[in-house]
């Protein structure tokens, strides 16, 4: 990737160009992202990708009108149309009372460091050697029969921000990711089951024959399955499970959905929804 300093100066420009045009306003963001991805099943490989991609978008306003155009071309010319086509589309949309920049005032002096990158790019090599070890070791549990293969991902990306108001940032992210799925049994009787390591760090990402075995492991406990009692009983949720769970509360609580009456908690507002041994924190900076 680029240097942050030659993007926050292409965003600049181009913001400029929109505001020469005719713009009161505008903000300018470029994404470049590289991501690698293989997938091995029953021992062969079944897919290598590589990707990258950059692409740049320009938001404007005219008064209370916007306009939003991107584009992946990045010569001159080109953000010279993407800006003209901008502010031209902004004249032309309906008003918008809320839309806009933040004021200077409300602006970060200084953003977090949440340690969201890694550095170290690995090669093919090391993904295929990944991947091998997983399906083996979930192979190799006894009960396992057959394989839906493991694949591991990795990316990094970088977002540059450029705004009239004064705001000028760059950050960079990355992850990695592992995963294996594996089959239990024979026949009608067949169970499946998986497990997944996901970081940002490749050094912290599960080691990969550990994980195969817990997903080895997984499919063949869901063997055999017994039917209880109907009954009042304590439910345990696996750990897996808490995201899903807590995504329905996060999908209620959000303003889009109460603008829309589509919320179920629409008429919740102020009320208690857990009993007080639930405690949902938020940790934006994690």
């Amino acid at each position: 990737m680029q240097d942050n300093e030659n993007e926050l100066s292409i965003l600049e420009t181009i913001a400029k160009t929109a505001q020469k045009l005719g713009a009161d306003d505008c903000d300018a963001i470029c994404v470049k992202s590289i991501s690698l991805s293989i997938c091995q099943r029953m021992g062969s490989m079944e897919k290598i990708e590589r990707s990258e991609s950059s692409d740049i978008g320009i938001r404007v306003f005219v008064g209370k009108k916007q306009a939003i155009v991107s584009s992946s071309d990045v010569t001159k010319s080109a953000l010279q149309q993407v800006a003209e086509r901008a502010v031209a589309m902004a004249k032309a949309a309906p008003e918008d009372s809320y839309c806009g920049l933040a004021s200077k005032n409300q602006l970060s002096k200084k953003p977090a460091d949440i340690d969201s990158f890694d550095p170290v790019e690995p090669d093919t090599d090391t993904l295929i050697k990944w991947t091998r070890e997983a399906e083996e070791a979930a192979l190799s549990v006894k009960g396992v029969t057959n394989s839906e293969g493991a694949e591991a991902d990795w990316g990094k990306g970088e977002v540059s921000v450029y705004a009239t108001n004064g705001f000028a940032e760059t950050y960079k992210g990355s992850h990695y990711s592992l995963s294996a799925s594996v089959l239990a049994g024979s026949g009608t009787e067949m169970e499946r089951d998986y497990e997944y390591s996901g970081t940002v760090y490749g050094t912290d990402l599960m080691n990969a024959e550990d994980l195969g075995k817990i997903a080895g492991n997984r499919a063949v406990r869901r063997l055999e399955p017994k039917k209880i009692n109907t009954s009042q009983v304590p439910v345990i949720f696996d750990s897996r499970v808490s995201r899903s769970l807590i995504s329905h509360l996060a999908g209620a609580i959000n303003g889009a959905a109460i603008a829309r009456n589509t919320s179920f908690l629409l008429n919740k507002m102020n009320e208690q929804l857990f009993q007080d041994s639930v405690s949902i924190v938020d940790e934006p900076h994690r």
